[in-house]
């Protein structure tokens, strides 16, 4: 049995930095994914019996003995695919010892805990099969766009697309994109979750319910709200490629809070009311084409003044303020998106924009050495494709 898993990625519209000190931010969905491939050997396959997992984009493969695998996690040689549990300290050793044995290139150390992830997912929901995982994405990786969720998400979503936790009636021979039911999205999100955990400690769990449940999520204080966008929106993704330190960004702020408690109160009041106001706006119906436009000249207005406000708390960077002065000549408006400090910045693209317009900005920020994407808003989540061709991968 064969299947194909696709999760998309992520991006705060409103509220970075600002939720940490009890404000509302808004995330979304775009239309970006990573895709899993599973193919799980049949009893009658010659062979080694290997777990295979292969990273298309970085051109690696790893492989293990399922006897090894067995050996390292005896436990979950019975997977309960249907109940999710959290890496104990001892299962990470076992793990980081299946890891250290794939020597892999010190150039790509940083995927050592996504691989580590990888197993813990198959092991946990598939038990010791031998199978072959493919993977390939459309997302930059550390940028800021939920790349690892993800990872994590369209790894869930495979693995228990054929598991006994998950039941299907489809047919082989016509394969199309299928959603899972929302119990299923349930238990998918809390898989991803503890992957997620493996590859970052402590998530906040709002990338890998985004890149699950689709659309846009409205959180603050630790309480997620899922939305449902009745406006299509597009945006231009331009990735700084410039790396930035999360934890220092962040800590940045809360020092500056610290200095000026009341100033930056009022400044995380009112991102506060920004993301409620963008995520109305967002939400009500727009049954013409004026006001689409009309809803869209509103939504510019507030991504610039979040654009303000983040620069106020100093998380910009020159590479993102040349995003917007770039963009600002063709009359566009732009914000960055997640930690900042370099990593992606968002630029609204009018439903009535002239598509050569795109081409001209696309073309000036590529020749600055940015790379450009273009994405649609708060889409589908986790999707399954089912097919028993022997090309289908």
């Amino acid at each position: 049995m064969e299947v194909r898993a696709r999760a998309p990625g992520k991006i705060i519209l409103s509220g970075e930095h600002a939720v940490v000190h009890g404000s509302t931010a808004v995330a979304a969905s775009i239309n970006l994914y990573t895709q899993v491939s599973l193919r799980i050997a049949g009893d009658s396959e010659s062979g080694d019996r290997l777990l295979k997992l292969q990273l298309k984009d970085v051109g690696l493969e790893f492989s293990w003995p399922t006897g090894r695998v067995r050996e390292a996690l005896p436990e979950l040689s019975t997977p309960s695919a249907s109940s999710p549990t959290t890496c104990s300290p001892e299962f990470m050793k076992s793990i980081a010892a299946l890891v250290e044995e794939q020597n892999i290139p010190e150039a790509n150390g940083g995927l050592a805990a996504g691989v580590s992830a990888f197993l813990w997912l198959y092991a946990s929901i598939q038990g010791c099969k031998p199978a072959t995982v493919v993977v390939t994405s459309d997302l930059p990786l550390g940028a800021g766009l939920g790349s690892s969720a993800a990872f994590c998400v369209a790894l869930s979503g495979a693995f228990l697309a054929l598991s006994d936790a998950v039941s299907w009636n489809v047919d082989l021979n016509h394969p199309a994109w299928l959603s899972f039911g929302e119990n299923d999205l349930e238990l998918i999100n809390r898989w991803a979750f503890e992957g997620e955990k493996i590859i970052h400690g402590k998530p906040s769990g709002v990338d890998n319910t985004v890149s699950t449940f689709g659309n846009m999520i409205m959180f603050k204080s630790g309480n997620l709200t899922r939305i449902k966008p009745n406006v299509p929106l597009r945006m231009l993704i331009t990735n700084t490629r410039v790396g930035r330190n999360t934890k220092a960004l962040v800590a940045g702020v809360s020092e500056r809070t610290l200095r000026h408690p009341d100033a930056m109160t009022y400044v995380f009041n009112a991102i506060d009311s920004i993301s409620k106001e963008l995520s109305s706006i967002i939400q009500l119906p727009a049954p013409s084409e004026v006001a689409v436009t009309e809803k869209e000249a509103k939504l510019e207005e507030l991504m610039e003044m979040n654009q303000g406000m983040l620069q106020c708390i100093g998380v910009s960077h020159t590479s993102i303020e040349a995003v917007l002065q770039t963009t600002l000549k063709y009359k566009l408006t732009s914000k960055l998106t997640g930690a900042g400090g370099g990593g992606c910045v968002l630029t609204l693209l009018p439903s009535l924009l002239a598509g050569n317009v795109v081409d001209k900005v696309i073309a000036e920020l590529e020749s600055c050495g940015f790379q450009c994407l273009i994405a649609g808003i708060g889409g589908n989540g986790v999707e399954v494709c089912f097919n028993s061709r022997p090309d289908f991968f």
